[in-house]
C-alpha cells in the first residue's frame, strides 16, 4: 500500500508540475535574481554634467508652452494648476548660440499655493559626445525663486542605465518682460 501511495504521489506531482509550467513544457517566472556582470554592467561611477536649460516661453517659436490650466490659475499669485510642456535646448554655456548637448523634454506643473514650486517631469536627452542618445530622468519639486534647487535623478537609458543621483538647478538669468530664463544645472549622477 505504501509503493502504491508513493506512486500516486510522484504520478500527480508529475502531472502538476507539466501542467504549471503551460502547454509549451516553458516554465513561465514573474521574476528572478541576476547578476550585475550578466547585464554586462562593470564597476559603477561617479559622473558630473554642467550645462544650461533655455526655458523659452516668448517669441514665435517658444521652447515651452501652457497645455492646461485651472480655472483659477489665472488668478493665483503662483500660477496653482499650469501645466507646461517643454522641448527646451541644453547648451555648453549660457548663451543660445552655445553649443547644443541635448534636451530637456517633459513637463513642469505649478504645484504649490504658497510659492512658486514647480513638480517636474522630464528627461535629459543628451545628443552630444559619448552620451549622444543617452537619458537622465528628473522627477522633483522645483521652487524657482530658490539660490539653489535640488530634484532627484530617478533613472536613465543607454549609457545612464540604472542611474541614479541628483540636479543642481540655479537661475542664471531671467528676462522679467518676456518670461524666458536661462538656468544653470550641475548633474551628479551614479551609472555603470
Amino acid at each position: 500500500m505504501a509503493k502504491l501511495l508513493i506512486l500516486f504521489t510522484i504520478f500527480f506531482s508529475t502531472i502538476a508540475a507539466v501542467a504549471a509550467s503551460g502547454s509549451s513544457g516553458e516554465s513561465h517566472r514573474f521574476s528572478r535574481n541576476l547578476s550585475p556582470e550578466s547585464m554586462g554592467l562593470k564597476e559603477e561611477k561617479l559622473s558630473h554634467l554642467h550645462f544650461y536649460f533655455h526655458d523659452i516661453i516668448s517669441g514665435p517659436k517658444p521652447t515651452a508652452v501652457r497645455v492646461a490650466e485651472a480655472a483659477m490659475t489665472n488668478k493665483s499669485a503662483t500660477v496653482f494648476g499650469a501645466v507646461i510642456m517643454m522641448d527646451d535646448p541644453l547648451t555648453v554655456g549660457p548663451e543660445p548660440s552655445s553649443k547644443l548637448v541635448g534636451r530637456a523634454q517633459g513637463i513642469y506643473a505649478s504645484a504649490s499655493q504658497e510659492e512658486m514650486g514647480f513638480l517636474m517631469v522630464l528627461n535629459f536627452a543628451f545628443m552630444e559626445g559619448k552620451y549622444n542618445g543617452s537619458t537622465l530622468s528628473v522627477l522633483g519639486r522645483n521652487t524657482v525663486f530658490s539660490k539653489v534647487r535640488e530634484m532627484p535623478i530617478v533613472g536613465g537609458s543607454g549609457l545612464f542605465r540604472f542611474a541614479r543621483g541628483y540636479a543642481q538647478a540655479s537661475t542664471h538669468t531671467f528676462n522679467l518682460k518676456t518670461g524666458d530664463v536661462v538656468v544653470e544645472y550641475n548633474v551628479y549622477v551614479f551609472h555603470y
